[in-house]
């Protein structure tokens, strides 16, 4: 059964940081890409970061700098090193997986979805 569950979200201020994790079954970590999507209250959802399959990884440009996404392939575990966290930031955040792109992009079509985890930035 495929499953993604999200930890770690929570309230920080303004230039703080958070760190997120999305555990995957193994079948889902090892056949698709994975990615980190966030949507605001009134907002569209929007594609954070994702690695891809040709080992380059795309960032938004809203948190280019200042999130990562570091993977533990012995725990099937994707993550999202949030710093210098803004207002605008705040959102539910979701992990996702679905075929990858292979162009740079990530995930081309997220398939399966996680709960998601809110974070909520105070300024």
């Amino acid at each position: 059964q495929v499953q993604l569950v999200e930890s770690g979200g929570g309230s920080v201020e303004s230039g703080g940081s958070l760190r997120l994790s999305c555990a995957a079954d193994e079948y889902t970590y090892s056949t698709f890409c994975m990615a980190w999507f966030r949507q605001a209250p009134g907002k569209e959802r929007e594609k954070v970061a994702s690695p891809d399959s040709n080992l380059s990884t795309f960032y938004s440009d809203t948190v280019k700098g200042r999130f990562t996404i570091p993977q533990d392939d012995d725990k099937n575990t994707l993550y999202l090193h949030m710093n210098n966290l803004k207002p605008e930031d705040t959102a539910m955040y979701y992990c996702a997986a679905g075929a990858c792109a292979g162009d740079g992009d990530g995930v081309l079509a997220a398939e399966t979805w996680g709960q998601g985890t809110q974070v909520t930035v105070s300024s």
